[in-house]
């Protein structure tokens, strides 16, 4: 049986005609005739009674129209979800990202993919440290990931996306918790609650405390941006931050700009290897994303403040 024959059968079941069927095809009745016959020979029944005026299923004809019908449906629905894959129009892109992007990129990120691409669903995986999120990509649990570099795998292909100040985040009852920016060197005497060792942050946080003459002092470290806030707010120390964690304003942190700050940079990245159209589209938007100036309803620009849990 082939999808011809069956969409001719169709158009003459339909019609009850072999002229109007033929018409609507856009072929001679003659050749119609004869592909009808050849259908039921193979098929080895008769799926129309034959008249001079008239014609009619047979109850085999009326089966293979119901079948027919849904057969036909379906292959148009696959030549359709078929080609909107093809086209990397849709499917399930699995992505993870660090803590603080949650604040700045990623709700822009998740808006533009839901606009430009309605059939795209991305499974997200948040609060991921750039170690993890490497694993992830070498491991295919990740098929994207919103990090900050460097990596450590050549395998690993990034472009970066976003580069942004550090900030202090205090405890409102601190002495430096005052509107002007403050130096390295100022907080020669404060604790630090910082993210694991592993993170790109940890790596910056110790790094500049170094070059401002000291060791930072750890008293809690925490994998999750709104736990190292909570700490903060709580009085266990200090945190060097990404700016966009302004966005989120909690009860008891207040953030100071950090003088001659060095810039976080944001990266997205994947495999080298996978060529997949659907990630190729997703890297290409959020590439864009990059290069468009926020707007005033971007996250960041109107702050609320939560309370502390």
């Amino acid at each position: 049986m082939e999808l011809r024959q069956l969409t001719y059968f169709i158009a003459v079941a339909e019609e009850r005609h072999f002229g109007r069927a033929a018409k609507r095809l856009h072929i001679a009745q003659p050749p119609l005739s004869q592909q009808i016959r050849q259908f039921e020979e193979q098929l080895g029944v008769k799926l129309f009674d034959r008249t001079t005026r008239r014609v009619d299923l047979t109850a085999a004809g009326a089966l293979m129209l119901e079948r027919g019908r849904s057969i036909l449906n379906d292959v148009e629905a696959l030549q359709a979800d078929v080609y909107q894959v093809g086209q990397g129009a849709t499917g399930v892109l699995h992505v993870g990202f660090s803590g603080a992007s949650t604040y700045s990129v990623m709700p822009r990120i998740v808006r533009a993919a839901g606009t430009a691409y309605p059939g795209l669903t991305l499974d997200l995986h948040g609060e991921m440290l750039t170690p993890a999120m490497e694993r992830g990509l070498l491991e295919h649990t990740l098929d994207a990931a919103i990090l900050r570099p460097p990596v450590s795998s050549p395998e690993i292909d990034f472009r970066i996306i976003n580069r942004e100040p550090l900030v202090v985040a205090l405890p409102t009852h601190s002495p430096l918790a005052s509107d002007r920016p403050l130096s390295m060197v100022e907080l020669t005497e404060q604790r630090f609650v910082t993210y694991p060792p592993e993170s790109v942050m940890y790596r910056m946080t110790a790094d500049l405390c170094r070059e401002a003459g000291f060791q930072h002092r750890v008293s809690q470290m925490a994998q999750e941006t709104s736990t190292i806030l909570s700490f903060v707010a709580a009085g266990g120390g200090v945190a060097l931050m990404p700016a966009s964690v302004r966005s989120v304003q909690l009860r008891g942190v207040r953030y100071r700009e950090l003088e001659d700050s060095p810039h976080a940079e944001l990266a997205v990245a994947w495999r080298r290897e996978d060529r997949s159209v659907l990630l190729s589209n997703f890297i290409q938007l959020v590439t864009e994303l990059a290069d468009e100036p926020e707007s005033e309803d971007q996250p960041g620009r109107d702050p609320v403040e939560r309370p502390m849990p």
